[in-house]
C-alpha cells in the first residue's frame, strides 16, 4: 500500500469493515509498529517529530475521554502535555461548538458530542496535519454539515486533512481526493473528480480486489 495525502485537501481514506483504515491510520502514529515499509509525514516519522501533537492532530476514538472528566478539564490537561498555550482549550472549544457544555463531564456527553470533544483536542495543537477516523460518528445532519464547512475552512489554509469513512454519501459531498484501500490493500488513489460516481467505483473496486485475492490463494 503506497499513496500520498496532498497538502490543501480533504482525502477520504475509504474500504470495507476490516479493510485496514484504523490500522494504517494507528501506524502513521506510530502506535503499531509496520512489520515493513514507512510511514512519513512531511517527510519524517511521526515520533521523529520535535513537537508532533503541534504538527499532527489526530482522532482515533471518541470515547478517550475520561467520563469523569469536564470537557474543558480534559483539553486543560492535554494541553499541558503538548505545551500549548492554555488560551487555545476555549479557542478549539468555540470552534467545535462545545463552549456552553465545557463544564459538563464527559460520561454525560451524547456521541456527537464526545466526536466534538475529540476534534477538540485534534485542534489543540493548531496542527497542519489532521488524521481523523470517522470524525462524523454520531453527528446529526446539521453537526454533519458544520463537520465539512470546518474541514473545508482548514484546507483552504492549506492543511492537510485525512478522513476515513464507511459513509459513501458524505464523502462524496465532502472530499477532494480519495484512497481506498480492501484487505490491506491499495484499490485506487486519485482526485474524486476522476470517479463518475463514487458509491459505483467503490464497489466496483473493493470487488475487484477481493476477486483478485480469491484467485491468488
Amino acid at each position: 500500500m503506497t499513496f500520498e495525502v496532498p497538502p490543501g485537501q480533504i482525502t477520504g481514506f475509504l474500504g470495507p469493515n476490516g479493510a485496514g483504515k484504523t490500522t494504517t491510520l494507528r501506524m502513521v502514529l506510530g502506535l503499531i509498529r509496520p512489520t515493513a515499509g514507512t510511514a512519513l509525514i512531511g517527510g519524517r516519522r511521526y515520533e521523529t517529530l520535535p513537537h508532533p501533537r503541534r504538527v499532527v492532530g489526530a482522532m482515533l476514538e471518541a470515547t478517550a475521554a475520561h467520563p469523569g472528566r469536564r470537557g474543558r478539564d480534559h483539553l486543560r490537561i492535554l494541553a499541558q502535555v503538548t505545551g500549548v498555550p492554555e488560551t487555545r482549550v476555549d479557542q478549539v472549544l468555540d470552534q467545535v461548538g462545545l463552549t456552553e457544555a465545557a463544564g459538563r463531564r464527559a460520561g454525560g456527553y451524547s456521541l456527537g458530542m464526545r466526536q466534538r470533544l475529540g476534534l477538540a483536542a485534534a485542534l489543540l495543537g493548531d496542527p497542519r496535519v489532521l488524521l481523523l477516523d470517522e470524525p462524523a460518528n454520531g453527528l446529526d445532519p446539521a453537526g454533519t454539515v458544520w463537520l465539512r464547512t470546518l474541514l473545508r475552512d482548514l484546507t483552504a489554509d492549506g492543511r492537510t486533512v485525512l478522513i476515513s469513512s464507511h459513509v459513501l454519501s458524505e464523502v462524496a459531498q465532502t472530499v477532494d481526493h480519495v484512497v481506498i484501500v480492501h484487505e490491506g490493500r491499495l484499490c485506487h488513489t486519485g482526485p474524486l473528480a476522476e470517479l463518475d460516481d463514487l458509491e459505483t467505483a467503490f464497489l466496483r473496486l473493493t470487488a475487484t480486489e477481493a476477486s483478485a485475492s480469491a484467485d491468488a490463494h
